[in-house]
């Protein structure tokens, strides 16, 4: 879906707030405001401006996952999300998905928890049949065990998170491995992919070498006019010495 950290964070609040304070629900503009900006049970933290939250809107608009929802006699402007017409998911598999929008990637002991409000999942085995509903639709992938992580963590796949650059794979992000005999995107058959990493870090290089050309550039430059203004202080002095032997 390839959806930006202003539109995962809005959709994720209109999918949080749908199901925790239902009698709120949908949302105006200020209140969304409020649940993006929250400093708790949010990761990454983020200070967004109406600005950002309009147009954050109109894109998922466009892409039919929210719509205006005040009525004619509404004295202010509310949104709802659509993600359930638009992605059909049962309650927990949107529980699960909320949490990892709105919390980054989790443990499944981490998302048992956090869904409670959401969704009670009986056990574990509750959590991790639902993961593997939405690895199997492509919505959700498991993030590589760090050294010191006892556990697999869990990401969704709806969009980028928040100050990613485009084309630049993130720490820690899944890694696409094609079947075997299958050819990867690099034509090897098998080969691990991480989408975006070695074009970004062409990139990189290209423009490290063009700023030490032109650094290399600007001192030798430098050097030139400093042997110059050298070649002239000396010539004046001979001058001079010239004038007073005379």
């Amino acid at each position: 879906m390839n959806l930006t950290g202003p539109e995962i964070r809005v959709l994720g609040c209109l999918m949080e707030k749908q199901r925790t304070t239902p009698d709120a629900y949908p949302l105006s503009l200020n209140s969304l405001r409020l649940a993006c900006n929250q400093s708790t049970n949010r990761e990454p933290v983020v200070q967004y401006d109406e600005a950002v939250l309009r147009d954050a809107l109109h894109r998922l608009e466009r892409r039919g996952y929210t719509r205006l929802a005040s009525g004619a006699g509404s004295r202010a402007a509310k949104y709802r999300h659509l993600l359930a017409e638009a992605l059909p998911m049962g309650g927990d598999e949107q529980a699960v998905v909320c949490v990892l929008m709105l919390r980054g990637p989790q443990t499944p002991g981490e998302l048992k928890q956090r869904t409670e409000r959401m969704h009670a999942f009986a056990d574990l085995g509750g959590v991790h049949e639902t993961l593997e509903r939405l690895i199997g639709r492509g919505l959700v992938a498991v993030q590589p065990r760090r050294p010191g992580q006892k556990e697999e963590r869990y990401v969704q796949l709806l969009g980028g998170e928040e100050g990613e650059a485009p084309g630049e794979a993130r720490a820690g992000a899944p890694v696409a491995i094609a079947p075997a005999g299958a050819p990867s995107a690099h034509g090897v058959p098998g080969a691990v992919s991480v989408p975006g990493a070695v074009g970004g870090l062409e990139e990189r290089v290209a423009r490290l070498e063009l700023e030490v050309a032109r650094l290399r550039a600007a001192l030798g430059d430098e050097e030139e006019a400093g042997g110059a203004a050298e070649e002239d202080a000396e010539d004046a002095e001979e001058a001079g010495e010239t004038f007073e032997w005379a």
